[in-house]
């Protein structure tokens, strides 16, 4: 994977970034190399090699120089088909999940919404039965793959009454009349990734493009909370590693005053605390990794690394720059691209303070 990542993605990720998208071909490629289907099953086109095998992706996409790039991929991963693998029937399951783990359809999830983020049991997007369709009105906001998605799973309330118990996972394919790319969105960080609003105005999905059982879509999709966490948790993590790479280097051959920066005690313990704040993070979340392989209880620690993890990577991204002082603000200094990106972390998946919260029942209080 990091052979991979060095020789085939890394030397472009400054093109991708200027054209805020990398191309199509990327998941293409990774599908022949067998990593969209590391935990899915072999009739499908998966390895079913199990989710140990897609940390080690996740860890190894954050460390391409571009954080678009390993959420591009990522969310494929991660949170788009997962929904399909775990709830579709095996039409379904051949219909997308065989072309998508072959890289050959783009996969989105479509949950968060332009008037809220993390409560998605109040999801505003309609979803009206009429006859054998349903019929989809609302958006869809900060959507990963938004823009070249072959298909989005969206959530979408198909009774109106129901609260977090009315609503339902439907698949709604590019070119369904009624769906549209609202906007492209222009972000702070993630430029590679293509982000967008995702608009549904009369929109007909037929009934069999439901997964699972229908006003059953909260619980399918809160099921992949814990992964989706550990994915950015693992993600952030490698992400500070490279940032204190890039300061250990920097730090090393810049000279002021005579000496190198390595040189001056501060900088030293400077770059001691970061790596250790990485290692603290690192040991959390590969504790937590193990319990869910595990299929052990996780809920506290996923949360507990999630904010670790994501608050070490923008601190440590923070300190890097600061080490870097004037060059680090500079578009051919890397460390800025990791500055920007690495913000995104403790918002993502679930804020810091809803993680929080979370650890806060989890111990009863």
């Amino acid at each position: 994977m990091r052979r991979f990542i060095e020789k085939e993605v890394r030397p472009h990720v400054d093109e991708w970034e200027q054209a805020q998208q990398f191309p199509r071909e990327l998941f293409r490629r990774c599908g022949a190399l067998d990593l969209l289907g590391l935990k899915y099953r072999e009739q499908f086109g998966g390895t079913n090699a199990g989710v140990l095998y897609e940390a080690v992706l996740f860890e190894e996409l954050a460390r391409c120089g571009s954080g678009g790039v390993a959420a591009g991929i990522g969310a494929h991963v991660a949170i788009a088909t997962p929904p399909i693998n775990d709830f579709g029937d095996q039409a379904q399951l051949q219909r997308w999940l065989a072309p998508a783990i072959k890289g050959e359809k783009i996969v989105a999830l479509g949950v968060t919404e332009p008037s809220g983020g993390s409560d998605i049991a109040h999801v505003q997007t309609m979803a009206g039965r009429q006859g054998d369709a349903y019929v989809v009105n609302g958006a869809k906001m900060f959507i990963t793959n938004g823009v070249n998605a072959d298909l989005v799973v969206i959530l979408a309330r198909t009774k109106p009454e129901g609260g977090h118990h009315g609503l339902s996972l439907l698949v709604v394919e590019r070119g369904t009349p009624g769906y549209t790319v609202g906007r492209k969105l222009d972000k702070l960080g993630w430029r590679a990734s293509d982000t967008a609003e995702l608009v549904f105005q009369d929109c007909r999905v037929p009934v069999e493009n439901r997964l699972g059982e229908e006003n059953n879509g909260f619980k399918m999709a809160v099921a992949n909370f814990q992964w989706e966490r550990l994915w950015i948790a693992i993600s952030a993590v490698a992400s500070a590693q490279r940032s204190l790479e890039l300061a250990v280097d920097y730090a090393s051959n810049r000279v002021q005053f005579g000496k190198t920066l390595t040189s001056m005690q501060v900088i030293r313990h400077e770059i001691a605390d970061m790596a250790l704040r990485i290692e603290q993070a690192r040991q959390l979340t590969y504790y937590a990794l193990w319990l869910h392989s595990q299929n052990l209880p996780c809920t506290k620690e996923v949360s507990m690394a999630k904010i670790a993890a994501t608050e070490a990577d923008v601190s440590v991204a923070d300190r890097a720059l600061q080490i870097h002082g004037g060059y680090g603000y500079m578009m051919e200094y890397p460390i800025q691209r990791a500055w920007r990106d690495a913000r995104l972390g403790p918002i993502g998946a679930g804020t810091n303070e809803i993680m929080r919260e979370i650890i806060a029942k989890e111990l009863d209080l």
